[in-house]
């Protein structure tokens, strides 16, 4: 209750964005403005009906809902993750204990902005448990809900679409009680394909769809439109923020706004997500897979994001956790490595550095260095076999 009272009256500026939308939604007015600043709405416009019944609620209400629901996300995040780790290594306490020390201020700052990135991370991981249970369709929806919620989960699409059908180690018969099917056999491989898709599919058309029951359907067209045009236009004078983590922010620090840092950061990215493709293919053998190319497909969405804050980062503790896990697969000197990239991250606080050398820091981009080295890491322990 402190905590709230503290955060609510300074912070949840994210939150009040949200609510606002949600107002907006109940008013039947336009979504996006250029007067709102910095502050605009940058979500699908299914959002925003999703959080209308708060925006119906007097203010610090909604706040102290919205303020709950994100702790106990935050909890949700770190108990799947934990949960759901394959061949799990290490004691419970090692693995929460510095993951806190690595992430924890990442979630206080995702909770005191009142965001959503962790209801993101969650719904990735409760689709990952459907998948491994063979409820694909139930997955593609999960993925699709988390798209709703922030538009990068799109990367989830192609997963569905190419990803092979092995059965999980987590579910050795089939639903019928018959013996698993073997997983190159390439009827099962195409079905699941398909239901993941179908099940995305549906969710996204009937997001995508919603808004017209309230603005009608030009009106619908229309908020599309004009969310695609504020998230283009309002980017770039974002990525020399110093807290933007992104690929495009880090040459954007370096080299300032313009082509050449644009055609580096294009070109690294593509880079980037060709390593995650191939990590994920050398995979398709394995019955624990699944866990890995969630988790690495999460780590490279604030890197990938434009609008990559450092806060995002705490989706990355799916991968972090696993790092931690087989922290004793590597030598000492990338045990020390590791170690160091989620000090920095973790440990650099604004109010212990103060105000200047933090930013210093920040725009360094040493934070986005740190989590491309993990993610380097992450792709090694599935090059190794280890994950």
């Amino acid at each position: 209750i402190v905590a709230f009272q503290s955060r609510s009256q300074r912070e949840m500026y994210d939150f009040e964005v949200y609510r606002v939308a949600g107002g907006r939604v109940l008013a039947g007015e336009s979504l996006y403005r250029v007067e709102d600043g910095h502050w605009q709405f940058k979500y699908l416009p299914a959002f925003a009906f999703v959080v209308a019944p708060l925006a119906a609620l007097p203010p610090v209400a909604a706040r102290a809902i919205w303020f709950g629901l994100s702790v106990a996300l935050v909890v949700l995040l770190v108990n799947r993750s934990l949960v759901l780790l394959p061949d799990r290594r290490r004691s419970t306490v090692f693995l929460v204990v510095v993951l806190v020390l690595a992430l924890g201020k990442y979630y206080v700052r995702e909770v005191g902005l009142g965001q959503s990135n962790v209801l993101l991370a969650v719904l990735a991981l409760l689709a990952l448990a459907e998948l491994r249970a063979g409820r694909d369709a139930a997955a593609g929806a999960l993925f699709a809900a988390a798209t709703i919620v922030k538009p990068y989960a799109i990367l989830f699409l192609p997963y569905l679409a190419a990803r092979g059908a092995r059965p999980s180690a987590f579910a050795l018969s089939s639903p019928k009680g018959g013996a698993t099917p073997h997983a190159h056999d390439g009827r099962l491989v195409w079905k699941r394909r398909v239901r993941g898709v179908a099940g995305f599919g549906v969710v996204m058309a009937a997001a995508l769809l919603l808004p017209a029951v309230r603005y009608g359907m030009a009106g619908n067209i229309a908020l599309v439109r004009d969310w695609w045009e504020t998230v283009t236009t309002s980017t770039a004078p974002n990525l020399a923020g110093q807290d933007n983590v992104s690929i495009a922010g880090m040459f954007a620090a370096w080299l300032g706004v313009g082509p050449l840092a644009g055609w580096l950061a294009a070109a690294t990215a593509l880079g980037l997500l060709t390593c995650c493709a191939l990590a994920i293919a050398r995979g398709r053998d394995r019955g624990d897979a699944m866990y890995l190319d969630i988790a690495l497909l999460l780590f490279v969405i604030p890197l990938l994001s434009p609008q990559g804050w450092d806060y995002v980062l705490l989706i990355s503790t799916p991968a972090v956790l696993l790092l931690l896990d087989r922290l004793d697969r590597f030598g000492w000197p990338v045990q020390a490595v590791l170690l160091a990239c989620l000090a920095l991250g973790g440990l650099t606080i604004w109010d212990v550095m103060g105000r200047e050398p933090y930013r210093v820091f920040m725009m360094s981009r040493v934070v986005t260095i740190g989590a491309l080295v993990q993610i380097a890491l992450v792709i090694r322990l599935r090059a190794r076999q280890l994950a």
